[in-house]
C-alpha cells in the first residue's frame, strides 16, 4: 500500500473516531446534566479573573479511563479529544513504518526526526 493512502486512511479513521466519540459523549453529557448549571467556574481575585476549568479527573488519562467504564459523558468527550490529538502522531508513525518498508532512507530519517520532535514536545512540553 502506498504511503499516501496509509496516511489518508489513518487521518480519516482517526477524525471519524474522534467525532463519533465526541458526539456520543456530548449526547450522554446532555442527558446527565439536563437542567443543571455549568460547573466550570471563573473566580475573581481583585481585578484578575482565574478560570478554574475542567474537573481534575478529566486532566489525566489514568483518571479518565475508570470514568469511561461508568459512561461519564465528559470523560467520553475528553477521550474524543485525546483521539483527535493522537491522530496526527499515529499518522507520522504509520508513515515512518511505511517508509521503512519501502526502504526510503531519506524519508525514514526525516520522519523519524519529526516523530522524535513531536514526542519530545508531548513529553517535556510546558505545563
Amino acid at each position: 500500500m502506498k504511503t499516501e493512502i496509509v496516511a489518508s486512511k489513518t487521518l480519516r479513521i482517526g477524525v471519524i473516531a474522534a467525532m463519533a466519540l465526541t458526539v456520543a459523549g456530548g449526547i450522554i453529557y446532555l442527558f446527565e446534566h439536563h437542567g443543571t448549571i455549568n460547573s466550570f467556574k471563573a473566580i475573581s481575585q481583585s481585578s484578575n479573573i482565574a478560570f478554574i476549568g475542567t474537573p481534575s479527573y478529566l486532566r489525566e488519562l489514568s483518571t479518565i479511563i475508570p470514568r469511561l467504564l461508568q459512561f461519564d459523558g465528559a470523560a467520553i468527550i475528553q477521550l474524543g479529544v485525546i483521539v483527535l490529538i493522537a491522530t496526527p502522531v499515529l499518522r507520522v508513525t504509520m508513515s515512518l513504518i511505511s517508509f521503512v518498508i519501502e526502504k526510503d532512507i531519506l524519508y525514514v530519517i526525516i520522519t523519524a526526526i519529526v516523530l522524535t520532535v513531536i514526542l519530545l514536545n508531548m513529553t517535556f512540553g510546558l505545563h
